[in-house]
């Protein structure tokens, strides 16, 4: 079987949208950092990812030792930065949320709720803010009612009212959505405020289909056969039953995110991605950075650095080099 190069991979993949050089899973500091590297090699790199703050640094409200920036910023105005640049040098982004991946195969996959994409080399830096504890009636229900995925779904609950619980760009996105289809959606946040750009959350305040419920914990998911309710508590406030037909979850946790790996990949006893040196897993072509290695202190800096030996690393994979090789001119 003939090796192709990296430019007559490159020919090719021109001709079909959804294939690239490299696919990046998720796109925080560690991602974002990993597209730059790959684009100036003049690689075609794609990163999916859920949300400007569904990540860490996204939700993160102020950094002030990220070498470079003088004072304080934002983390999600740093992220931005950090994503404006990849962009610049050609990375694409996508909003999605992955839910499977084909690792194994000579040809990488990856699925998103509504498409797939194929890549000869991914890197995985999806973080460390799964979910391990289900709101109880969750699993019971799910497909019942409960869902991850507003585009999948809205169209099976026209005219009625859901809830989406969540706090970040991911969830508000997925409110405005749903009130294309439905008659009311409740956003409850677990937070006071909603952690997402500023224009987001007047875009979602001003939507007269959405209600949004400060500083709401969810205690249960009623229902015997289908979404009947939400019982739920405001901060101060006693606690409620709320009728809705169906529940969107997009709630955060501190967990590594390995759920769509679907077993492909081993994992340490804390649940989190093992690598080499360059970041490579047991699997050729497959890297793993950031937070999702549980194996340093969770700064954005550090995070950057392993985005950058990743994607240094995965263009000598796939050139077929013996030594990764930095020009500083670039």
């Amino acid at each position: 079987m003939k090796t192709l190069s990296i430019d007559e991979n490159k020919t090719n993949a021109e001709t079909d949208n959804n294939t690239y050089d490299v696919i990046i899973i998720g796109g925080g500091p560690a991602g974002a950092t990993a597209g730059i590297y790959t684009a100036r090699a003049n690689l075609k790199a794609l990163i999916i990812d859920k949300g400007l703050t569904a990540g860490a640094l996204g939700i993160t409200s102020k950094i002030a030792n990220y070498p470079g920036i003088k004072g304080e910023i934002g983390g999600a105005e740093l992220l931005q930065i950090m994503r404006d640049q990849a962009q610049s040098f050609g990375v694409k982004f996508i909003s999605e949320r992955v839910i499977g991946v084909d690792l194994l195969s000579e040809t990488k996959s990856v699925f998103t709720n509504t498409d797939s994409f194929s890549a000869r080399a991914v890197i995985i830096a999806t973080g460390s803010m799964g979910r391990v504890n289900r709101i109880p009636g969750e699993e019971r229900l799910l497909g019942r009612g409960v869902s991850y995925c507003a585009v999948c779904d809205a169209a099976f609950f026209k005219n009625q009212e859901v809830l989406v619980a969540g706090n970040s760009d991911e969830a508000i996105e997925e409110a405005l959505y749903l009130a294309r289809f439905v008659s009311k959606v409740h956003l409850l946040s677990p937070t006071p405020g909603l952690k997402a750009p500023q224009e987001l959350v007047e875009e979602v305040s001003e939507n007269p289909k959405v209600t949004i419920l400060h500083g709401a914990s969810i205690r249960e998911i009623v229902g015997e056969n289908q979404v009947e309710a939400v019982r739920f508590a405001q901060r101060g406030k006693k606690e409620q039953l709320l009728p809705i037909k169906a529940a969107f979850i997009y709630l955060q946790g501190g967990q590594p995110i390995t759920d769509f790996l679907m077993g492909q990949l081993e994992l340490s006893e804390s649940g989190c991605l093992m690598v080499d040196h360059e970041y490579q897993t047991a699997v050729k072509g497959v890297y793993a950075i950031g937070d999702i290695l549980c194996n340093h202190i969770k700064q954005a800096v550090i995070a950057a650095g392993e985005g950058a030996v990743a994607g240094i690393a995965v263009e000598k994979y796939l050139s077929g080099r013996a030594k990764m090789v930095v020009d500083w001119s670039k």
